[in-house]
């Protein structure tokens, strides 16, 4: 069974590894769906997609074909557009919503559905990972962290 993808599309625009570029918020939506089917995002070409943006479109082509949609919420949140649609669906066990806005997540996994982070989306996991890796790496102790302090208060605040 194929799985649906339903993407928070200004989530994604707006993260720091899709953003490029472009001059405008509508080069940025008309990106969106090639960037994620270049990169195989959601895994198998079987799999559909689905992106939400909040607002009207503005008649530019988004490219959607076949399993794949743009949609655009009009004169509500993208967030509400995205409820309506996964309460009216018969798939939810093979829905994975994407989105890191909190509120939306939790009404998400409250109908059932998988939610999945933007970056965790973006990201290859074996870059994901060593990214985690690199945090847990890079975190200093408490007394580290005071050692450090300690040492710049000796440099910086010298009485004269």
């Amino acid at each position: 069974m194929s799985l649906q993808y339903v993407i928070d599309g200004h989530n994604i625009t707006k993260h720091n590894a899709f953003t490029r570029n472009f001059k405008t918020h509508v080069d940025l939506r008309n990106a969106l769906l090639p960037f994620i089917k270049n990169n195989h995002l959601t895994g198998s070409s079987k799999n559909s997609i689905t992106i939400v943006f909040d607002g009207y479109p503005d008649g530019s082509p988004l490219g959607a074909s076949g399993n794949d949609e743009v949609t655009f919420s009009c004169d509500i949140s993208a967030d509400e557009k995205i409820i309506k649609m996964l309460e009216k669906s018969p798939f939810r066990k093979e829905t994975i919503v994407v989105t890191d806005d909190r509120e939306l997540r939790f009404l998400v996994r409250s109908l059932g559905v998988k939610v999945m982070g933007v970056e965790e989306f973006i990201l290859p996991k074996e870059k994901l990972q060593k990214n985690k890796k690199d945090e847990a790496e890079t975190e200093l102790t408490y007394t580290q962290k005071h050692n450090i302090n300690e040492e710049l208060k000796k440099i910086w605040l010298k009485e004269k």
